[in-house]
């Protein structure tokens, strides 16, 4: 259970990137500060977590950033059953929406583990638990980082079957996630039929994914870009990621942007 709710939580925050390029960004964010989000994952129809995402504004290095912050806990029976309350904070330049510092908090039944990891963009430098590491890219993202600035990527010349990367540091490794852009699609969710970007990101079959699996992500079609539902097929049963609450949105939910697909 502990990789499903580390992985189910958070595989939200995988958008569109281009391999070992710049990739551009909108002018204005997607998001603004005071914007929360609230998921449950569920594990079949068994509510297995919750999880909360919120930005703030604050300074780094002198300038103004964001402060992104991520939280993740085991609910209802499997609280009882393994206990896991996991918590991220990345700082993001608000210019850019590079990434500063990350940490991360893990507590899993009883294995812990605390990061930091300071990124220096300009020397292209990382600093984690175990040491110093090069990127060979210009814009390196932690956890939260990536799925913030994938809000903001200029989509308007993805098109379907198109598979893109990204680059992120995760665990003391650098790493890139590949996902296929599949289309649009409306969809219900508990906050009402939404029209959404649909993508494919891709996994690793073994000891939780079936050889078969496909993890299916829907964002929705609008100004906020963000993610109401994500779902996989796992070795027994599926897992599935649903938005429940969101407050804070800079843009009414389902209203369209000129960046909207």
């Amino acid at each position: 259970m502990k990789k499903i709710l580390t992985v189910g939580l958070f595989i939200l925050c995988f958008s569109i990137f281009a391999k070992a390029q710049v990739l551009s960004f909108l002018k204005e964010p997607a998001f603004k500060a005071g914007e929360k989000l609230d998921y449950r994952l569920r594990y079949g129809i068994i509510s297995a977590a919750t999880g909360q995402l919120s930005v703030s504004q604050t300074q780094r290095n002198g300038k103004n950033a964001f402060q992104l912050a991520a939280m993740g806990k085991t609910a209802g029976t499997f609280s009882v059953l393994y206990t896991v309350k996991n918590q991220y904070e990345s700082f993001i330049n608000e210019d850019n929406f590079l990434p500063y510092y990350y940490t991360e908090n893990i507590k899993e039944g009883k294995y812990t583990r605390n990061d930091k990891v300071t990124f220096d963009q300009k020397t292209r430098t990382i600093v984690g638990n175990k040491g110093t590491f090069k990127s060979t890219v210009a814009q390196t993202f932690d956890l939260l980082s990536a799925y913030y600035f994938c809000r903001n990527l200029d989509l308007s010349s993805v098109k379907e079957g198109q598979l893109i990367q990204m680059t992120y540091f995760l665990n003391d490794e650098i790493a890139s996630l590949g996902i296929t852009y599949i289309g649009i699609e409306k969809i219900k969710t508990s906050l009402g039929t939404i029209e959404c970007i649909k993508f494919s990101p891709a996994i690793k079959p073994g000891r939780i994914f079936k050889k078969n699996s496909q993890l299916f992500l829907w964002v929705t079609n609008d100004g906020n870009r963000i993610p109401v539902k994500a779902q996989v097929d796992i070795l027994i049963g599926s897992v599935t990621l649903e938005l429940t609450k969101a407050s804070g949105l800079k843009y009414t939910l389902g209203q369209r942007a000129s960046y909207s697909k």
